[in-house]
């Protein structure tokens, strides 16, 4: 069967990255894992050998097909939990049971590296850990390898930490992608990150909005969130951010202290 371009499908089919992406995980015999796009099988069938169990997730009709017949006792087992739809249209515990921990381990399309990341570290039974092949750049702008946070670095800092495990070249997929992938792990993922959706929301607007226009200072994307500027000046004062800081300067514990300065 050849990929679907429209569904971003590249399937890997190289054993030394299938080794670090199970060893970035550390799975065990006692693991529950959600598999996003688990195409041909080629990574569920390292799951299936090394985990309890597999709850995989494909949208591809003709993939839901060939992985039925090629993994029929272990869907009849109950080892294998096969269910064909976007990931995006099931929320976790639609998938997991809320009394069961479990590991996202993927190679998910390009396309909705965002979606996949947001949905599950804010969702209420998130992940204990969640293994991605990602986009090279992506993954390295979400460690901030450079230095420089972004949106997409403060919202998984938030929730865990973001470790580049691995560099996967485009040679180890079929067809072939554009650019390189790598190996995220995202570890650590905090179940109490914030008290309520009230807090979460109200750190990422600060966020959306510190982020707002990069060639301005942090205190001029800020501004509209304080009722002078003076009191906003004493609040980055007491953060112990310059005044002249930008949003990509600081780190994840620099906005938590920020936006606990704000209170709707």
């Amino acid at each position: 069967m050849r990929a679907k371009k429209s569904l971003g499908q590249n399937f890997l089919t190289s054993h030394a990255a299938l080794r670090k992406i199970l060893a970035a995980g550390a799975v065990t015999h006692g693991d529950t894992i959600l598999e996003i796009g688990p195409g041909k099988g080629f990574l569920t069938k390292a799951l299936l050998e090394s985990a309890k169990s597999v709850v995989a997730v494909e949208k591809d009709e003709r993939m839901c097909e060939y992985l039925a017949d090629n993994f029929t006792k272990e869907v009849e087992a109950g080892k294998l939990k096969l269910i064909c739809g976007d990931i995006l249209g099931y929320q976790p515990e639609a998938l997991v049971p809320t009394t069961s921990n479990y590991k996202l381990i993927a190679n998910i399309p390009y396309y909705i590296t965002g979606a996949i990341v947001r949905r599950f570290l804010s969702a209420r039974h998130k992940p204990m850990c969640m293994v991605l092949m990602l986009q090279d750049g992506v993954a390295r702008r979400i460690v901030a390898q450079d230095g420089k946070e972004s949106i997409l670095s403060i919202s998984v800092k938030a929730y865990g930490t973001p470790i580049y495990v691995a560099k996967v070249p485009a040679r180890y997929f079929t067809p072939q992608p554009n650019v390189d992938s790598a190996i995220l792990l995202i570890d650590n993922i905090k179940s109490d990150a914030f008290a309520d959706n009230q807090e979460e929301a109200h750190f990422f607007a600060i966020v959306r909005a510190g982020f707002s226009n990069k060639r301005k200072k942090l205190i001029n994307n800020l501004l509209p969130f304080w009722n002078d500027k003076k009191a906003l000046l004493e609040a980055l004062k007491q953060c112990g951010i310059n005044e002249s800081a930008r949003a990509e300067e600081l780190s994840v514990e620099k906005w938590h202290c920020i936006t606990n300065s704000c209170r709707w």
